[in-house]
């Protein structure tokens, strides 16, 4: 497909994820926050379970929660799926755009596995829906009411996942499959689970009978897993723009803790909904932020490595840095790239201009050097020594002259 029109595709579908994720997980929080709020109504009435006042936009909002009776449906109901449903399916084919095409040029890194397209393109997908298979199975069988026992063995079981994709994929790429597996358990849930339970729920209504408590208890049950795994996802969702996260040596690391701080953050606000204020909640987690900052901080740069000492105390020219960046990068990153895949170069980046490279000589060292997140998989092969060279360069004040 043409780059030109691939790019637009690649914009308006990502528009759509994000707006749908956003009504998704809006709709998620509120009805959580919702449920912890509702207080008995100030004139009791039959099959109120509880009220709400609020005020939004200039108006008074009144909200009841009831127990319908039997043969007793509202005229209209509203349901809440076909946003979970349209974030799912636009996350797919962004998956597919960002992935998928271009032969996986941002799936596979011939570094960590030498994969062929279609092998890489079936790991993907195939471990994604046995994810789904086994955390499904894992919670409708009896192991699933064994209290912690299934929680612990999901968090053992995703974390197996973040170790299996990185074993495989191009970091950027294992994260990002990391969120498509927690993004199919939580449409899954709403699919499979939360929707069925609730048809159920209707139909036992129109047919006069009493509604398996049951049945709201299970789909309640999935609503909150796909509520702690709401703000890992969304991290994920822009760590492809922070490459000192997916790029480092411990990346699957990183990823891990991020997921125990983001579910141990939405733990706190599902508590204090509940009225239990445990305050050193947040302090904890905002600790365990800096102690990870502190931890993968990089020990050294590579220019300061002991390999400088070939290049004594000479000055780096900048007409040896001009030639590996022609060399290394500019068949993407420029105006006219010549790669047989960024046919426009990515994120507007150039390196034509000596001046635009001086000027963005701290983020050639963050992703050449600091990370090694580019060149992309090394496709165009540049050598450890040569990110010395450029490293030092710019130790040296990035000078062109």
């Amino acid at each position: 497909m043409d780059s030109y029109i691939l790019d637009w595709l690649h914009l308006v579908v990502r528009w759509i994820h994000v707006i749908t994720g956003i009504a998704w997980i809006g709709a998620s929080f509120f009805f959580n926050w919702l449920d912890s709020q509702l207080t008995p109504p100030e004139n009791p009435e039959p099959k109120v379970e509880g009220e709400l006042w609020m005020i939004h936009s200039g108006g008074f909002y009144q909200l009841e929660k009831t127990m319908i009776s039997p043969s007793e449906i509202p005229r209209v109901l509203h349901w809440f799926k076909w946003e979970a449903y349209s974030t799912w399916i636009s996350g797919i084919f962004l998956l597919g755009i960002v992935y998928y095409t271009g032969s996986g040029v941002y799936l596979i890194d011939s570094d960590i596995a030498d994969l062929s397209y279609g092998v890489a393109v079936s790991i993907s997908l195939g471990t994604i829906l046995v994810a789904w298979l086994v955390y499904d199975f894992l919670w409708v069988s009896s192991l699933g009411e064994k209290g912690w026992f299934p929680v612990i063995i999901s968090f053992l079981l995703l974390f197996v996942i973040i170790w299996w994709f990185h074993q495989w994929f191009g970091s950027r790429a294992a994260y990002i499959h990391v969120g498509a597996v927690m993004g199919t358990l939580m449409v899954g849930n709403v699919w499979r689970r939360i929707i069925p339970s609730q048809t159920k729920l209707v139909e036992a209504v129109k047919a006069g009978k009493t509604p398996e408590a049951s049945l709201g208890i299970k789909a309640k049950q999935r609503s909150l897993h796909n509520n702690y795994m709401t703000l890992p996802v969304v991290f994920i969702m822009i760590s492809s723009h922070f490459p000192n996260t997916f790029a480092h040596h411990y990346n699957w690391i990183i990823l891990i803790a991020i997921i125990l701080i983001g579910a141990t953050v939405r733990h706190f606000f599902n508590l204090k909904n509940k009225g239990h204020l445990n305050v050193w909640i947040l302090p904890v987690a905002m600790a365990a932020i800096f102690v990870l900052i502190f931890a993968t901080k990089p020990e050294t740069s590579i220019s300061n490595s002991t390999e400088t000492v070939k290049f004594g105390t000479e000055h780096i020219p900048y007409a040896l840095v001009r030639t590996i960046l022609d060399q290394r990068c500019l068949s993407c990153h420029s105006s006219s790239p010549t790669d047989d895949v960024f046919k426009i170069a990515p994120k507007g980046i150039m390196f034509d201009s000596d001046k635009r490279v001086q000027a963005l000589a701290s983020l050639i060292k963050m992703q050449a050097i600091t990370t090694i997140a580019m060149p992309l998989g090394n496709k165009t092969g540049m050598t450890h020594e040569e990110r010395v060279i450029l490293g030092k360069w710019i130790d040296e004040g990035a000078s062109i002259e």
